[in-house]
């Protein structure tokens, strides 16, 4: 049995993830809620978060990623058939062993059956590739390099165990954004973390899914928040602060909050930047 005091934590590695993040949404969290959505769910790490802070009661959680949520799915329903799948000891950190993985993974990816190996996969190439990158090609096959890295590193089984713990109290879908809040009702609580707008035409972000994220999912999710703000439902947002992401949400409440971005290959250019945090609700900052 797992001590109560160990407290738990994201177990992958996910490109814009807002463990850097959490003290500025912490003091703008709603005073009250009663379902929390997060329908870009990613590595979790609010969701992980408001657990930790005994805040999340039920959860509704979803990503179109559909590997990522086979993970989670897996976490949630047999987490030791997992712990027992990453002990093997063919996952080696080196090149060929990274190599033959992934050539593995994109033989299975998309597939509705293997899904324990899927997830065992998802996680060593998650943790052994180049900056814990999610990338596919046209094809929707993985293409992310070897990362090089000096240690081999696979989740604790109490990292795992806790989460899937957590995860009891959670709905898991693999479903779009707008269909996974559908039934958001009033005093519910939506933490809205799209792919962010890119600073620059020549800006590289990694793409949502093999589709990407265009400025046109943007202004759907800007309706979306509309719509839903009229139901009485709360919702923080986050994106990053550019003209067209402000005036999407001009009738709301924006601030600036400087964060760090670790998705640049380049270290020098992992430099802190603006980023905005957007609520349709009012709130004391602690």
């Amino acid at each position: 049995m797992i001590s109560p005091l160990v407290k738990c934590s994201p177990f992958i590695k996910w490109a814009g993830g807002k463990r850097q993040l959490l003290v500025e949404l912490d003091c703008r969290l709603p005073e009250f809620w009663d379902t929390y959505y997060e329908p870009f769910v990613g590595g979790g790490a609010l969701l992980v978060h408001l657990e930790n802070k005994g805040l999340l009661k039920k959860a509704v959680i979803s990503d179109l990623n559909s590997e990522l949520i086979n993970l989670y799915r897996v976490v949630q329903d047999t987490p030791g058939a997992l712990i027992t799948a990453l002990a093997n000891e063919d996952f080696q950190n080196n090149e060929a062993s990274y190599k033959k993985h992934k050539e593995r993974f994109n033989a299975l990816i998309g597939s509705r059956n293997h899904s324990l190996e899927r997830a065992a996969l998802l996680i060593f190439l998650n943790k052994h590739g180049f900056n814990g990158l999610w990338r596919v090609n046209r094809k929707g096959k993985f293409n992310v390099p070897f990362g090089s890295y000096t240690k081999r590193s696979i989740p604790s089984d109490t990292s795992i165990l806790k989460f899937s713990a957590m995860l009891e109290k959670v709905k898991v879908e693999n479903r779009d954004f707008a269909l996974a809040v559908k039934t958001a009702k009033k005093g519910d609580f939506i933490y809205f973390d799209p792919p962010y707008q890119p600073l620059s035409k020549t800006a590289n972000f990694t793409d949502y899914n093999s589709h990407g994220f265009p400025f046109t999912e943007q202004e759907r999710l800007a309706r979306l928040f509309r719509r839903l703000t009229k139901k009485g439902v709360c919702i923080m947002l986050s994106n990053s602060k550019v003209p067209e992401i402000e005036e999407l949400y001009a009738d709301f409440h924006i601030e600036s909050v400087n964060a760090k971005r670790f998705i640049n290959c380049n270290g020098e250019r992992r430099r802190g930047i603006q980023e905005i945090i957007v609520t349709n609700y009012a709130f004391d900052k602690k």
